[in-house]
């Protein structure tokens, strides 16, 4: 799969997951992203820098957002202006790119709000409850109005990814494990809240399953998941985080956040009629993997302060 794939929001989770697996397929891939340094360097919401790279790409994955919910609420113009202006920036310059390049964007569970049925498919209607649902909304709307003047665009939904050190530390899973590999107390804010938790592993796979059917030149297909499809609580993910953890970990419950939906999990049936994926790493043994890469990164750290 030799093609040159450019990735918005490349330093993020997915996308640095993504680079090295679409490296593995053979494809060059051009890295985008406002934290990242030299020519990497690029914030979607600067035109002429977006056009200029878009101009040389075959492919383009757009994972560039402001991609907190409580971001989103402290946040609502940056928000809205990275993740639709953004948006409408890399649609645009894939439309007056004389290549043309296929396009992905990554959207989100959160567009479905509170969904009335559960598990949830791509079908449901989409209701969000907060300013980063919200934009997501807005920007499969962009990505329909693409398809329809001809660019081959598609959109794909998230949920919960996990599974690397190097994640937001502030986010449920990663900051689970890490305070259950160092015995800390797991903070709990809703304990019945249900989520969907999916290993970068297989979103990384079901990305790249999707590039080679675009790269074969299939139409875009309809939005798809890539899901677990399991619910967990956020009191079962607890539990397990300090059985795992074996450290002496407490369960701290604390209050839901106000603007967070109480229950998901997605359906994943549609990726796989449609891709061949599946889901195939289990939640505790990614959970696990976390917790012992975070206690091998607390020993080293340990033994550094020692020899100093």
């Amino acid at each position: 799969m030799n093609r040159r794939i450019l990735i918005t929001g490349s330093s993020g989770l997915v996308g640095t997951g993504l680079r090295l697996a679409l490296q593995t397929e053979g494809s060059d891939v051009i890295c985008f992203d406002c934290r990242a340094f030299g020519a990497a360097h690029g914030d979607v919401r600067d035109v002429s820098r977006l056009r200029e790279v878009v101009e040389t790409v075959d492919g383009i994955v757009h994972l560039a957002a402001v991609s907190r919910v409580i971001w989103g609420e402290q946040d609502p113009d940056l928000c809205w202006a990275t993740n639709v202006g953004g948006l409408r920036n890399a649609l645009d310059a894939a439309a007056q790119s004389a290549r043309m390049p296929w396009f992905i964007f990554a959207s989100s569970r959160e567009v479905y709000g509170q969904p009335e049925s559960l598990p949830a498919t791509e079908n449901a209607p989409l209701r969000p409850m907060n300013v980063y649902g919200h934009s997501k909304v807005e920007g499969e709307r962009l990505v329909a109005n693409a398809q329809r003047i001809g660019l081959r665009a598609c959109t794909i939904r998230l949920s919960n990814v996990f599974g690397s050190t190097d994640d937001h530390a502030d986010r449920v899973v990663p900051a689970f494990a890490l305070a259950a590999a160092l015995g800390a107390d797991l903070r709990v804010e809703g304990l019945e809240h249900t989520f969907d938790f999916t290993h970068i592993d297989d979103v990384t796979r079901g990305i790249v399953a999707l590039v080679k059917l675009l790269v074969a030149g299939a139409p875009p297909p309809p939005p798809i998941h890539f899901v677990s499809g399991q619910p967990t609580t956020l009191g079962e993910l607890a539990g397990l985080a300090t059985r795992l953890g074996q450290s002496g970990s407490t369960i701290v419950p604390a209050p839901p956040r106000s603007f967070d939906v109480a229950r998901f999990f997605g359906d994943p049936s549609r990726a796989r009629e449609l891709l061949g994926w599946q889901p195939q790493v289990l939640l505790e043994d990614g959970l696990a993997r976390l917790i012992q890469a975070f206690r091998c990164i607390h020993q080293a750290s340990d033994a550094r302060e020692v020899v100093r």
